[in-house]
């Protein structure tokens, strides 16, 4: 029984199908995304998208699509699809899709008169190759398939024209040929299974368009370069398999390779199995470092986000390997008391307040699961105290403490918060002074740090710390509480303290040490519930502000400007729940489980599989951005990881 199912009399219906994305990650920072019908919408789309080391390890689309043709008594049917100017499709291969399949691998079953051709596709593990297979599942004549790659080679966010410069030449190779388009870039090796003619006619596709490009207010207009096209017979029952891949590989080793690939997948035949395979994807072992991208298509690793994500992503699935394995790779970076939020690791940017401080709530994790804090205080106590030493004598864009114990944050143009975007130079969100989070963050890391130096005896540092804690508690609620209006403020500086509700404030109630009382905590969690909570996470604005936008689209400016005013970010949700869970204990079980439990109900939208980066504030909640963000997947395995602890406790009736 497929546990992700599809109308399959809609699939022909390009409305149903193209809204719905199909990605697939190597572990190692390659990947396939493009629509359930084959059809790429998004310049990120392709069959083949690896990194390059020649430009900085950043991904480039080499194999775009491959068109499939088949042939019976000299007629042909072309089962590809792309799209061009007027909402015009050629060929219009989703005509003849009668199933789609998703459980295990991408397969895509093909009805052209008499004959039934299933397509699988599988994309090797820790290596930079592409393997499809098509088996003949039923034919009455002497039948001849035809594969057209078209080929981009250009870096995944830009677009590609015809030119002059191309290297449309091709070299013959075991049973396919190898190319590329221009130097710096790795021979692209495309090969059969069987021997096949690959007739060379090196021809520019014009004006391939990608929809939802157009939509984001992006350029959206392709030329792709065909080389020409193989061709090869293929008999009722068969299995033939075509490879994309930067290595030469042995043709007669391909039908093998293929079957061992799809033995190693985690079926897709429930709710978590979904969601841990989309968890593993988002590990990069690549150069002896272990990243997390923080979302696909178009993320890289950043700071902030592979902390948040990190315990759901390893600890919550029992990963504690890969859990180590990429603090090392972070902890390396670490400099002046920050860690990088983005950029390269020639060309690292350090604006994140808030990143070194979640590097503490991971940890923390960690001690929380595995009830032991040895490998800490060996690994990391060092990295720790530096970053605390950093913040209170100050570091970077103006972080520091202040005398009230709080920290102040803010440098003229930065967005220093998770609330990061920027428009002509001005954050949409600006939260210069102490913010919320930030400073229950603070709290948290320095309770959690001398937790550790009780346990290995750092009287130096508990002398120079253990007086801050309840200096914190008196200054918090001094500066951020308000007894009339119930709830936080979400930051204060010297012009303004902003009031404006929003979801930061929840962490003084999900974090494991609070600068505020419980009847605090209570009070901020019932004001979020009523204002912010969707059923696909927390809005980052409430519908009552004048500023809320309850819908996220238009050009890259616009979206922006929606980003934080009411978007609705699923991660929060982890906090959330935990929260309530925290506060309402055995009888909170049943409504956060309810709340996790539907996300089910995404899977089969959007990115298959995998849940969004965000979704609209306004009902239905349609998701949007990144098709598969690594914090929003992260925070909802944490939580189940949760309920199914809270509910052996109860089948034990403590």
């Amino acid at each position: 029984m497929d546990y992700l199912k599809f109308d399959k009399l809609q699939l022909v219906n390009l409305k149903y199908s193209l809204d719905k994305e199909i990605l697939r990650a190597n572990r190692a920072g390659s990947y396939i995304n493009t629509t359930i019908i084959g059809c790429n919408t998004r310049k990120y789309h392709g069959l083949l998208v690896c990194p390059v080391d020649a430009f900085g390890g950043e991904k480039h689309v080499l194999l775009s699509s491959l068109d499939t043709t088949i042939v019976q008594h000299n007629k042909e049917f072309r089962i590809g699809i792309h799209k061009y100017a007027g909402d015009k499709y050629e060929p219009k291969g989703h005509r003849y899709v009668r199933d789609f399949k998703a459980d295990i691998i991408p397969e895509l079953i093909y009805r052209v008169g008499g004959v039934v051709l299933k397509q699988e596709r599988i994309l090797v593990e820790n290596e930079e190759q592409i393997l499809i297979r098509y088996t003949l599942l039923e034919a009455h004549s002497d039948t001849i398939l035809k594969l057209k790659p078209f080929l981009a080679f250009r870096n995944a966010h830009q677009l590609t024209k015809a030119n002059m410069y191309a290297n449309t030449k091709v070299q013959y190779i075991s049973n396919g040929v190898q190319m590329k388009l221009y130097d710096g870039f790795p021979f692209l090796n495309m090969q059969v299974s069987k021997s096949a003619e690959f007739i060379h006619v090196p021809d520019w596709n014009y004006n391939v368009e990608y929809s939802r490009e157009l939509e984001r207010g992006y350029d959206y207009k392709e030329d792709l370069f065909v080389p020409g096209y193989f061709e090869f017979p293929i008999k009722k029952g068969e299995s033939i398999v075509f490879s994309a891949s930067t290595g030469e590989i042995k043709p007669k080793d391909l039908k093998r390779k293929f079957t061992m690939e799809t033995a190693k997948r985690v079926p897709r035949d429930s709710f978590k199995n979904c969601l841990i395979n989309s968890a593993q994807q988002f590990i990069v072992r690549r150069n002896k470092k272990v990243n997390v991208i923080a979302g696909f298509p178009w993320f890289d690793a950043w700071g902030r986000d592979t902390f948040i994500s990190l315990p759901g992503l390893t600890l919550a699935i029992g990963d504690t390997y890969t859990f180590w394995d990429v603090m090392k790779t972070q902890v390396d970076k670490l400099k002046g008391g920050l860690f990088p939020n983005m950029g390269s690791d020639d060309s690292p940017a350090f604006n994140s307040v808030d990143a070194p401080l979640w590097f503490f709530w991971s940890l923390q994790q960690y001690v929380i699961d595995a009830g032991d804090s040895a490998l800490i205080t060996d690994l990391y106590w060092n990295a720790m105290k530096e970053i605390l030493d950093a913040y209170r004598d100050g570091t970077s864009f103006g972080i520091r403490m202040e005398e009230n114990g709080l920290i102040w944050a803010g440098a003229k143009g930065k967005a220093l918060t998770w609330m990061d975007a920027v428009v002509d130079g001005n954050p949409v969100t600006p939260r210069d002074g102490y913010a919320v989070e930030i400073n229950a963050l603070w709290y948290n890391a320095i309770s959690f740090s001398l937790e550790i130096a009780e346990k290995n005896g750092d009287k130096k540092f508990i002398e120079r710390w253990r007086s801050l804690p309840e200096q914190i508690r008196t200054s918090f609620p001094e500066v951020f509480y308000d007894e009339n209006r119930g709830y936080l403020a979400d930051y204060c500086n010297d012009e303004k303290t902003d009031w404006s509700v929003r979801p930061n404030q929840v962490l003084v109630a999900s974090l494991p040490y609070s600068p505020v009382d419980k009847e605090i905590q209570k009070e901020v969690l019932d004001k979020v519930k009523r204002e912010l909570l969707t059923p696909r996470g927390l809005r980052t604005l409430s519908p009552k502000n004048l500023a809320y936008k309850g819908i996220y689209q238009g050009n890259q400016a616009e979206r922006d400007r929606a980003y934080h005013q009411g978007t609705v970010w699923p991660w929060l949700l982890g906090h959330f729940c935990e929260a309530y869970l925290k506060l309402h204990k055995k009888s909170g079980f049943f409504e956060v489980k309810s709340i996790i439990d539907g996300f089910e109900n995404d899977m089969l939208e959007h990115g298959i599989g995998s849940i969004s980066e965000i979704y609209d504030g306004d009902p239905p909640h349609t998701g949007k951005g990144a098709i598969s963000q690594a914090w929003s997947v992260s925070e909802v395995l944490r939580v189940m990881k949760k309920l199914e602890d809270l509910e052996g406790l109860l089948e034990d009736g403590i």
